[in-house]
């Protein structure tokens, strides 16, 4: 995505000393408490309650970045549940009972006490002010037996921490706001502001699978997309700029967004979409901004060459100018125009079966060869005239011989103008593929 962090990474397993002190304050205050009945759900025993397994399925802290919140809760629709589960008993147990239990040895996790009545109030930048009975909340777990932290009390302990202002994350984490209020104020903590921000559906309106694709932006890297296109792309899901604006580069995305142009609707991931936008941005950014990542793909396939970086290095700028207004993605370049910064290039099936079939052509391109070769100046008149010439000795149309040689050149049936490659390529490498070609021609 071509992004970095202005600080960290940091990860919650290097944090533990952190997450503990904030847990015996909140014992200390008895906005938690220790709950003992986990150790009979970790035996095997029936009779826990909202057994542990349950909550770190849901909650259980991950090695993310503090600043993104962790791992996601479980999808919801915006709601959070409309009835408490039974409360823990180990709520209500004396000093005395929870001093005889440690005695035991009995390991325990500890619960946050969420009040029984009123409600929790927090503002959302996106989906407005919110309301949730406190009725609903249960005694969600802030630290299994293990001793690891559950997401709600990493990722608010982090937040608290590192100072974090707003919290800008999926829809789907609704869900776990209320009960981060209610951390946040037992810490002493004021809220950040919170935005939840519409998730991204396939087109056929369900969450993102791999039925729809590549579902990583490593997938997308590999198959060659830019990242400031997939920048582009991403932001206008579910964020407007206020017009029509599309093509927008990452200093005014950066310029431009505000919360107040998110959108509550789930945006839908559009494919063809994405790709125009990779196709603009091939097109309209200054092909000296362009170099750097066709390079990387010609170093990856093997075909790249330091004097391209060198005395070449104009020669190189001017040929990624010539092909990027016919190229989709950045494989193309070593792909689809192989022929332009290699001699070792296959020619299309396709392409030999539409313009070499006619039985004159070996005839035609060995005068086109040789007329090419007594050129005193090599330039885009003078080859267009020595194959017009030996097109009109012969009787036949120039188109002919065109979309032949251009063939023989570059192994493709659509490429840039015939001329400029002639020129692109020089007049040794040109005649060379001439030569190269007529064999394969005349066997065909």
């Amino acid at each position: 995505m071509g992004l970095d962090w202005d600080e960290g990474p940091y990860f919650q397993s290097q944090r533990l000393v952190l997450y503990q002190a904030a847990v015996e304050r909140l014992l200390a205050s008895e906005a938690a408490y220790p709950c003992y009945c986990q150790a009979a759900a970790y035996a095997g025993a029936d009779s826990a309650t909202d057994s542990e397994s349950e909550e770190s399925a849901e909650d259980s802290a991950t090695e993310s970045g503090a600043a993104l919140s962790g791992r996601p809760a479980a999808p919801s629709k915006d709601k959070p549940k409309t009835h408490r589960t039974a409360p823990c008993p180990c709520r209500n147990l004396t000093a005395a009972e929870r001093a005889e239990k440690t005695s035991q040895g009995l390991p325990h996790a500890v619960r946050f006490a969420a009040p029984h009545e009123g409600t929790t109030h927090f503002e959302d930048a996106v989906f407005g002010p919110r309301d949730v009975q406190n009725a609903e909340i249960e005694d969600f777990v802030l630290l299994r037996s293990s001793g690891l932290p559950t997401y709600q009390l990493g990722a608010v302990t982090d937040d608290i921490d590192m100072g974090v202002t707003h919290i800008i994350r999926g829809s789907d984490h609704l869900s776990n706001t209320p009960k981060q209020v209610l951390l946040y104020n037992a810490l002493g903590a004021a809220p950040p502001i919170f935005a939840h921000v519409p998730l991204i559906l396939g087109a056929d309106r369900t969450r993102m699978s791999k039925r729809h694709g590549a579902t990583s932006v490593g997938s997308y890297q590999q198959e060659g997309f830019l990242p400031e296109p997939f920048r582009n792309f991403l932001a206008l899901l579910g964020w407007s700029p206020g017009d029509d604006s599309e093509f927008l580069r990452t200093d005014e995305l950066i310029s431009r967004f505000t919360l107040a142009g998110v959108s509550r609707t789930n945006a839908i991931f559009d494919r063809a979409k994405l790709e125009w936008f990779n196709t603009q941005y091939l097109q309209k950014i200054s092909v000296e901004d362009l170099l750097p990542s066709v390079e990387n793909e010609l170093r990856r396939t093997g075909i790249w060459r330091e004097i391209w970086n060198g005395s070449e290095r104009e020669w190189f700028r001017h040929v990624v100018d010539l092909l990027r207004p016919r190229v989709r993605l950045l494989p193309d370049f070593a792909t689809w125009g192989r022929g332009f910064f290699s001699d070792d290039f296959e020619y299309d099936a396709p392409a030999r079966e539409k313009f070499w079939k006619d039985p004159m052509l070996p005839d035609l391109l060995q005068k086109l060869t040789d007329a090419l070769s007594a050129l005193p100046d090599w330039n885009h008149d003078a080859c267009d005239q020595a194959l017009r010439g030996v097109a009109t000795a012969a009787g036949v149309k120039a188109g002919l011989l065109i979309n032949a040689t251009r063939v023989a050149l570059v192994g493709r049936a659509v490429a840039p103008p015939l001329f400029e490659t002639m020129l692109v390529l020089g007049k040794d490498r040109v005649i060379a593929r001439l030569r190269r070609a007529i064999p394969a021609l005349a066997a065909h």
